[in-house]
């Protein structure tokens, strides 16, 4: 189903959410379109214009797309603001959140500009899918072997490894082993209309 086709009608009388305004800056300061935003975000103009002006609400997925093309966080799309940002991050205040197989989970503050998780890719994830996008990203391995292909090179990691590169370089990962691999990643959030673009899925395996 098309991500436009989702997401519940505002009730006649609601006040204008909060995320409606919050949605229309957001996109007015990355510098995009209607056009463009609604396209990245695999929605149509029409459906994105109904979502800033409250008339309807947006479902939890399109909120993540939304977020991600704006190099922001869900929080913010929102209107949350983070009071006191803590230096610390405790691991049981991590809260697991899965999403295509993957498990994130938040290592670092929100509201920075880089974001840093801690991720468990099962196996095989996402080897056929190939990322493009502004800023710089940082992966260390922990636990299990990581296949990185960075542009026409493959590379093994293994625990104990780690890769730095521009997230401009085609990049795309895989679990080797069958009980996945996992990770510390970090990366920049960068406000750009081409903050995710995504190539593929690609044929053929990794070298």
């Amino acid at each position: 189903m098309n991500a436009s086709d989702a997401g519940p009608p505002a009730a006649p009388g609601d006040e204008l959410p909060a995320v409606a305004p919050q949605l229309r800056a957001l996109r007015r300061r990355t510098g995009l379109t209607l056009e463009a935003a609604a396209r990245a975000a695999g929605l149509s103009p029409a459906h994105l214009s109904r979502l800033e002006t409250g008339q309807r609400q947006p479902s939890l997925p399109m909120l993540l797309a939304l977020a991600r093309i704006y190099g922001t966080t869900v929080s913010e799309l929102l209107g949350e603001t983070v009071a006191d940002r803590d230096a610390i991050v405790r691991a049981g205040d991590m809260e697991p959140t899965r999403a295509g197989g993957w498990t994130y989970l938040q290592a670092g503050a929100p509201g920075r500009g880089m974001q840093a998780l801690r991720v468990h890719a099962p196996y095989g994830s996402q080897g056929d899918i190939v990322r493009v996008h502004p800023g710089e990203e940082w992966l260390y391995v922990l636990r299990g072997r990581l296949r990185l292909r960075l542009g026409d090179t493959a590379h093994l990691l293994a625990p104990g490894d780690s890769a730095h590169f521009d997230s401009l370089t085609p990049h795309r990962l895989a679990a080797v082993d069958h009980d996945g691999v996992e990770l510390l990643f970090v990366h920049t959030l960068l406000q750009s209309p081409t903050a995710t673009l995504c190539l593929g899925p690609l044929t053929g395996e990794l070298p």
